[in-house]
């Protein structure tokens, strides 16, 4: 088994050292998966269950965003 898992690893380590245009698409690939999880995150997705105390608060508010009942 370890030998197939090492023939795997070497495979794409040797594809991946031999790449002159992939590389570059990769970085490019792994810039914008920075921006969307980490900078977008920060500035769109707030934490706004952090106000409330306990899991019953959060729980709460959660069904009334969810199901737009009056409180």
């Amino acid at each position: 088994m370890t030998i197939v898992l090492k023939r795997i690893w070497l495979f794409y380590y040797e594809g991946f050292r031999s790449m002159t245009l992939g590389k570059t698409l990769w970085v490019i690939i792994l810039i914008k998966l920075f921006i969307m999880f980490f900078i977008l995150k920060v500035f769109f997705f707030r934490d706004e269950l952090r106000v409330y105390d306990n899991e019953q608060e959060k729980q709460q508010h959660i069904i009334h965003e969810l199901t737009l009942e009056k409180r």
